[in-house]
């Protein structure tokens, strides 16, 4: 079943509201655009009778306006023989042949309002069929944008997880390069601190003997 019930619908529809109430815009405007399509086929064939009638109609009225007119001569020359009686009777036929004249020219005002009608509707269909493909346009526009644009935010925070990552590592490593100068550097500030102190206590050791050596001496 369609959205619209009738061509009426379709012509007083707004189809931006409805689309901004759409879960998915993309597949509504398809579906409405489709329906416009079909609707405007079937106004189309619909006119293409009424043309067909009123083709008709129109060799019908010619041929009730020739009879209005051959009678009408028929009657003048029953007159100019002083034929009354057949003059009479020639206006009665004319008579008839101008009801039925009357009455196809009625149907036919008919039929021409209603292609006049249809000519309208068909315009205004089609019109809004234009929107419609307008705003499709539009709808699918956007959606390229906004992937595009999507894509490009996916490789922008792409490219700089990446380049976070390898600055990351990069400053890790000259922090680790640092640390190791440092500990390098008290490794060997701390042997040097050895050193000196082992270098004291010889020179301790060196000066006991040499006094030990000393009293020896002295009290030998």
């Amino acid at each position: 079943m369609g959205m619209f019930s009738r061509l009426t619908d379709i012509i007083n529809a707004n189809i931006n509201s409805l689309l901004e109430k759409a879960e998915n815009p993309e597949k509504l405007i398809r579906l409405i655009i489709q329906e416009m399509e079909e609707t405007l086929v079937e106004v189309r064939s619909a006119a293409a009778k009424n043309i067909a009638e009123k083709k008709t109609l129109l060799r019908r009225l010619r041929t009730a306006e020739n009879k209005v007119a051959d009678w009408h001569k028929k009657a003048e020359l029953a007159l100019t023989k002083n034929r009354d009686d057949l003059a009479r009777s020639a206006l009665l036929e004319k008579t008839k042949a101008q009801t039925e004249v009357d009455a196809l020219q009625k149907e036919l005002n008919v039929i021409n309002d209603m292609l006049d009608g249809v000519q309208d509707d068909s315009q205004r269909l089609q019109d809004k069929l234009s929107e419609a493909k307008g705003r499709q346009n539009t709808i699918a526009l956007r959606e390229n944008s906004a992937q595009v644009r999507l894509k490009a935010r996916e490789t922008f925070s792409t490219e700089n997880i990446d380049k976070s990552i390898e600055k990351f590592e990069q400053f890790q490593q000259k922090i680790d390069g640092l640390e190791a100068q440092v500990e390098a550097y008290d490794f060997t500030k701390n042997q040097s601190l050895e050193s000196q102190f082992q270098q004291l206590e010889n020179e301790d050791s060196i000066e006991q003997e040499l006094q030990t050596m000393k009293l020896k001496v002295v009290n030998g």
